[in-house]
């Protein structure tokens, strides 16, 4: 890449790209912060500071009176309390660590987040967790979501099955990215059956050393809801609202990721969170149609899942050849994300009768967040039902995809559509709710 004059400007005052300055400017302001290196979009002229809080600024050259090298401040994941924790011995918890924005940090000479922090350093910056419980940590893999496989989630399942069964924890908590996590815990949810203790995935919208992360009070809210709330099975815990002021816990099945960036981008979806935690950590229980902790309860083991299912959003002109396609490769179900109350154009009318005769099983589930699949309301529905296609109510796509490749994984293609229209833990309901879902569920404990 040729030099720019941003180069020369660092020769001159004897700094380079990684160092940390201050940088003084004819108007008389002063920054703080990591010189950017450039890349090929840079913008010629700019010179480019990572500062302490975290994000970019540009200065033009012809500002720049002066560049110093100056004293980095200690990169801190959280705010430290310095107080003695009294370590809690009648509760053990699990934390298990698969990656993701909450095992990151910022790399102040890329600027790029990087996974890069382990489970017990996380730990180690929130000691209100060590009077909550005893906790252990490990890593089990350390992957950005949005690599995780169904190969990942088998290896997932079993490993915690295996610790749910002979580890002795009061609670599980699994560190994960938030891209896919509404995925995988899904998986956990149908893999692992009537898990005695709560089973809570965590993530983070943003890294543990931004001033703005809601890293720590999801992870000790995962943490207290481990230990001693009166629930089990498998859960996300995210905020409920913008702000520090509860954490909400979904339903494994039922919740899905709406927002890019918001700390809220995790909603319950046609059902309400199963409960809140405030930042005090004290509980308020909303659902209590979920299944109850219970160390006597043996679990079972449904831990495998195959690549032979497929999740297919329809849109206005999509080519048929992508159904074909997956027919001919030997996929064994498809979930068709249709529109509205669950239609597809007529243009894909042949290719799903093609791929029906191959054998193939196509599930058919809405592009709507919320609401349900109802295909006898127009006569396109009744003729994609006499194609073969089987509508799922209420299930979220994401989940219906999860749950074919888990039922193809455990019990074959034989059972697919029985089991598919059987609700196992929660993904499909008989009814939708008659109050509006779709707001926080913030107010007063």
């Amino acid at each position: 890449m040729p030099r720019d004059v941003v180069d020369f400007l660092l020769d001159r005052f004897g700094v380079s790209y990684g160092d940390y300055v201050q940088v003084d400017t004819i108007q008389g302001r002063r920054y703080r912060g990591y010189i950017m290196p450039r890349h090929e979009y840079s913008s010629p002229g700019i010179l480019v500071l990572k500062m302490d809080n975290g994000y970019n600024i540009g200065i033009s050259v012809e500002k720049v009176e002066n560049i110093s090298k100056a004293e980095p401040p200690e990169i801190k994941l959280m705010t430290v309390i310095e107080e003695e924790v009294v370590e809690r011995r009648d509760r053990r918890v699990l934390v298990v660590g698969i990656g993701g924005t909450i095992l990151s940090k910022v790399d102040y000479v890329t600027g790029a987040v990087r996974s890069a922090v382990t489970a017990e350093e996380l730990l180690n910056f929130i000691p209100e967790a060590r009077g909550v419980a005893e906790i252990e940590t490990e890593i089990l893999m350390n992957k950005y979501s949005e690599h995780l496989r169904p190969s990942d989630w088998s290896r997932m399942a079993k490993e915690i099955y295996r610790r749910v069964v002979d580890g002795g924890y009061d609670g599980i908590v699994v560190l994960h990215g938030t891209d896919t996590m509404g995925y995988t815990a899904a998986a956990l949810s149908f893999a692992i059956r009537d898990s005695p203790i709560p089973i809570i995935l965590v993530g983070s919208q943003r890294s543990s050393d931004r001033p703005s992360s809601d890293a720590a009070l999801n992870l000790l809210s995962a943490i207290r809801v481990a230990a001693d709330a009166d629930i089990a099975g498998v859960y996300v815990a995210m905020h409920s609202s913008t702000s520090d002021d509860y954490i909400a816990i979904h339903l494994g099945t039922r919740v899905r990721k709406n927002h890019t960036s918001r700390r809220d981008a995790f909603q319950s979806i046609d059902v309400p969170p199963v409960m809140l935690v405030d930042p005090d950590g004290r509980f308020r229980y909303i659902w209590r149609e979920v299944r109850r902790r219970d160390p006597g309860r043996a679990p079972s083991l449904y831990g495998e899942f195959s690549e032979e299912a497929a999740l297919v959003k329809f849109y206005p002109g999509m080519h048929p050849s992508i159904i074909r396609l997956l027919a001919d490769e030997g996929v064994k179900a498809i979930i068709l994300e249709g529109t509205g109350l669950g239609h597809v154009g007529e243009h894909l009318y042949e290719v799903i009768g093609y791929a029906v005769d191959r054998g193939v099983h196509i599930f058919m589930a809405s592009q709507c967040i919320w609401g349900r699949v109802n295909m006898n309301v127009y006569d396109t529905g009744r003729f994609l039902q006499r194609l073969g296609i089987v509508p799922l109510g209420n299930m979220i796509a994401e989940t219906a995809y999860v749950k074919a490749s888990w039922i193809l994984g455990n019990f074959g293609v034989g059972e697919l559509d029985r089991l598919m229209l059987s609700d196992v833990c929660g993904e499909l309901t008989l009814k939708s709710p008659i109050e509006d879902t779709r707001g926080g569920f913030g107010g007063g404990l």
